[in-house]
């Protein structure tokens, strides 16, 4: 074995106890059984990476869907005001995926590559440490290119993602408004719009695809381009006179050398769309970490019942830099019937808001009993709550569901909310009852039925204190006189805090409260307003209604 190499006399010696040289057959058949057992190690392994990395991905996945979705639950309603919606679930959903595409799928290679790099290396730097130096002082090249993508694709990316939210908020605004649309001829003005969203979101992705489709093969080029030099460098070391360098270890050497090419290949891909998939991540705690407002105290009082009064002092709201309502003084008595009444924009809406704790005032302060309503648990105060709103919102569920909305009630109880909201006759008239399912927004349903569904659920909720916010605008007279009805059925023995134009609706509450300009410009009964000829007097006669 004097004529071999080193490294080859180093594996000659150590196969020699295992395999006879001179027995062709029996080393071949051995080399055959060596070669099937490293593969099925080689196949065990990577099999076992795979199915602990599988894991690893679903619970990342399962924990982060859960905390954007709990984030959507508990952030405040001026979030989604200011925010387009398309945009939300484009990070929720779209951005999710991305996260699992890229930077998830990315992962094996950046546990796997690095190891095989390091191996490789090991025996290169053992063959010959100072060509290896060499190596080394050229080998970040490829890194360095891929980095550069890399930065450019992680931009063009959020940007991608903005734009894929334009386009799903302009396909919910499209669906939603439908029948305004088609009613005004604006379906090609709507597609142009969808078009030009389009047109930026796909520019943008093709940019992405060409620099992510650069990468791998750039990788590639540099690192023959890095074997070139070794070559050059190393053959200069072989054919040098006093060289100890040998030709066999040389050759030994430029065969195990490309062997570092693949993995830094698959490590520069995984590294491109680690970058792609930051940028989603990005987007993704962007919405986890925005910022609360409604804040559940440190040690939250408890409360189950509203015993005496709400009491309003000195109440401002702005949103941003537009004041909305300012220097509120108000209190509702238990039991009252409260109206609150002005022309669009005055404040009504946000006032209610406010006594739900959908947001907190700017300044001033809200009590309920005395006890400032911020030092409430938030769940059980807003409890004390129900809500019947001209945007009534119902769900692709049973009618019993959306009824019940996650509160816990037996069928009977449930057919008394649907008796009292007058909502019997619908129900007997369905095949299935209060098993049948609602079409999306409950559209298959008239404007006075989806009404009348919301009142049920605000009589099974049965809480203290109801807020009516619009809820009989816009109906024909005989809905909105089963409405009426229904709402009359639910407001007694509660205190009543209405938003209506309605003189019906307004003329019976015990305190009707004037808001123009978002301040309190009288306040007093139907009949008293009306004498003194003011605001309100002003404001009926021009609905008409006196």
């Amino acid at each position: 074995m004097s004529d071999l190499s080193p490294i080859s006399s180093f594996v000659v010696s150590r196969l020699q106890p295992v395999l006879h040289f001179e027995n062709i057959a029996s080393s071949v058949s051995l080399l055959i059984l060596l070669a099937i057992l490293l593969y099925f190690f080689k196949t065990l392994f990577s099999y076992l990476t795979q199915w602990f990395m599988a894991t690893v991905r679903s619970d990342f996945l399962y924990r982060l869907r859960n905390q954007v979705y709990h984030k959507i639950l508990i952030l405040p309603i001026g979030y989604f005001t200011s925010t387009r919606r398309g945009d939300i679930v484009s990070r929720a959903v779209g951005d999710t995926q991305e996260v699992e595409f890229t930077m998830l799928n990315s992962l094996k290679s950046f546990i796997t590559a690095p190891f095989t790099i390091l191996l490789y290396l090991s025996f290169l730097i053992y063959i010959n440490p100072r060509l290896t130096l060499y190596a080394f002082l050229v080998l970040p090249l490829p890194f360095l290119a891929i980095a550069k993508i890399s930065s450019v694709l992680r931009r063009d990316n959020r940007t991608s993602k903005q734009r894929m939210g334009a386009l799903l908020s302009q396909v919910e605004e499209t669906i939603a408004g439908l029948r305004v649309i088609k009613g005004f001829n604006a379906q090609k003005k709507t597609e142009e719009q969808f078009r030009r969203f389009n047109d930026k979101y796909s520019d943008t992705q093709t940019r992405i695809y060409r620099r992510v489709d650069l990468a791998s093969p750039m990788s590639e080029f540099l690192g023959v381009c890095v074997v070139m030099v070794v070559l050059v460098m190393g053959g200069s070391m072989v054919l040098s006179p006093n060289s100890t360098f040998s030709p066999e270890l040389f050759i030994t050497y430029v065969a195990l050398f490309p062997q570092l090419i693949a993995p830094i290949g698959t490590f520069s891909t995984a590294f491109s769309n680690y970058r792609r998939g930051q940028a989603a991540l990005d987007r993704l705690y962007e919405l986890l970490d925005a910022d609360e407002v409604i804040l559940q105290p440190q040690h939250p009082i408890s409360v189950s019942s509203f015993e005496r009064n709400i009491d309003l002092r000195n109440l401002s709201f702005s949103y941003g830099n537009r004041e909305v309502i300012s220097d509120i003084d108000l209190t509702i008595e238990k039991g009252q019937m409260v109206a609150l009444v002005g022309p669009s924009g005055s404040g009504k809406t946000t006032l209610a808001d406010i006594l739900e704790r959908f947001y907190d005032p700017t300044s001033g302060v809200v009590r309920l009993d005395g006890i400032d309503i911020r030092e409430y648990d938030i769940s059980q105060y807003r409890s004390l709550y129900a809500l019947v709103s001209q945007d009534i919102v119902l769900f692709n569920d049973t009618l019993f569901n959306n009824i019940t909305l996650g509160m816990a009630a037996t069928g009977e109880e449930v057919m008394e909310a649907v008796r009292v909201a007058h909502l019997q006759e619908f129900v007997d008239g369905l095949e299935d009852g209060l098993q049948h399912r609602l079409s999306d927004r409950g559209l298959n349903l008239s404007g006075g039925q989806r009404q009348r569904i919301s009142i049920a659920r605000a009589v099974l909720r049965n809480a203290p204190i109801l807020i009516l916010d619009e809820a009989t605008l816009a109906m024909d007279t005989e809905s909105e006189r089963l409405v009426q009805q229904a709402l009359d059925e639910a407001m007694r023995n509660r205190t009543v805090v209405v938003i209506a134009h309605r003189l019906s609706t307004i003329q019976r509450a015990d305190q009707i409260v004037v808001l123009s300009g978002g301040r309190i410009t009288e306040r007093g009964t139907h009949d008293a307003l009306m004498r003194k000829e003011g605001d309100y007097y002003k404001y009926v006669m021009i609905q008409n209604l006196g």
